[in-house]
């Protein structure tokens, strides 16, 4: 049976908790009211040992696979319908992948069997669930009600700064026809402001890409700082037109809640291997 869990400083910002058999998911209200499917996942519910009982959702390498179908099986339980997951493997990068229907939606291979190699997932088919994975990095999940649209993107520090959120909008505007303006857009759980500490390296990327770029950062020591990828995310979509009033971001940063989600900077040096979270949209189906 599904449970709909509130909270109001997530509810304030847009988000409430979706629960079935005790998997969970954090859904965005706003692009769910706009027609799309949606969810990040959490943490718990699976079967994986990161730790006991994990539902990790990628990493073929670190897990079983057998692990990692059936937490996947147990996850889109949350979303009743036929859907077909359309994935790709993450390169930090900002290349979009376009699924044009449920044949098309293998989780990483195109319609020749080849491993597509993305950041995002763009499509307007129903029956799509287009989906990214992450353990810090943003997920940002776009929707377009008019044309029925939708994009879920990967942005790590390097694809933030390769502006791959606006590439993936770039592609629904080409493809779809879609407007800047009419889409709602969710930021999921990542590694916040207050925990994601970065050295030189990403600052000189950043500085060299964007100016002015220091309102992102926060010093902490000698050539360090904590790097607000949430906001840079959130900049780079309006400076292309999308609304800020339809921007909603989860209040949640996976380095602070390990308890809910997985984070690679804090588990990946005691544990020696960390899940994934993977961020979900699709066009909702009549059920």
């Amino acid at each position: 049976m599904e449970t709909i869990i509130t909270d109001p400083e997530l509810e304030h910002a847009g988000f409430y908790w979706r629960e079935h058999e005790g998997v969970r998911a954090l859904v965005c209200a706003p692009l769910e009211d706009a027609g799309f499917a949606n969810g990040f996942s959490t943490r718990g519910g699976g079967v994986s040992p990161m730790l006991e009982n994990s539902l990790n959702l990628a990493g073929f390498n670190e897990d079983a696979a057998e692990n990692i179908l059936e937490n996947r099986r147990r996850f889109l339980k949350l979303y009743p319908g036929r859907w077909a997951l359309a994935g790709c493997w993450q390169v930090h990068g900002s290349d979009v992948r376009v699924v044009k229907n449920m044949i098309d939606a293998k989780p990483a291979q195109d319609e020749h069997g080849d491993t597509v190699y993305c950041d995002a997932i763009v499509s307007d088919a129903a029956g799509v669930l287009a989906g990214v994975k992450t353990a810090d990095c943003v997920p940002i999940l776009i929707g377009d009600a008019k044309t029925g649209a939708f994009a879920a993107v990967h942005a790590g520090w390097r694809g933030t700064v390769a502006e791959v959120a606006t590439k993936a909008l770039a592609r629904m505007v080409s493809d779809y026809q879609t407007k800047p303006g009419d889409v709602v857009v969710a930021i999921g759980p990542a590694a916040g402001a207050c925990c994601y500490e970065v050295g030189s390296d990403v600052i000189d990327a950043f500085d060299e890409r964007f100016a002015p770029a220091a309102d992102l950062f926060k010093p902490t020591r000698t050539d360090h700082a904590c790097v607000d990828l949430i906001k840079a995310n959130r900049a780079q979509l309006m400076a292309v037109g999308v609304s800020e009033e339809k921007i909603y971001s989860a209040p949640l940063c996976t380095m602070c809640r390990t308890d809910l989600f997985f984070s690679y900077r804090r588990e990946k040096s005691v544990y020696g291997k960390v899940g994934r979270l993977m961020s979900v949209i699709g066009r909702k189906q009549a059920v």
